[in-house]
């Protein structure tokens, strides 16, 4: 289970469905089933709202246009994943 601050703008995209995906530094060891739980981060603290969601595909940086040491990857988030 990975938990990941996600700024306010980058989680109401989640939230509304237009963002079913994270790029991040790959210092979890990502992996496809993994469960993750994005947290609204405004830099200073949590306002409380999460959003949960499994990992569904990865495309790491052995791909072209993926920097060194990041994946991008798919969540399938939880019911809308509101909680």
């Amino acid at each position: 289970m990975h938990e990941l601050k996600t700024y306010p703008h980058y989680f109401k995209q989640s939230i509304d469905g237009n963002k079913p995906f994270e790029i991040r530094l790959n210092d979890r060891n990502f992996q496809v089933g993994d469960i993750v739980i994005l947290k609204e981060w405004d830099n200073i603290k949590y306002s409380g709202r999460e959003l949960r969601g499994v990992i569904k595909y990865i495309i790491d940086d052995r791909f072209i246009g993926i920097a060194k040491g990041y994946v991008a990857f798919s969540l399938e988030f939880y019911d809308g994943g509101k909680q």
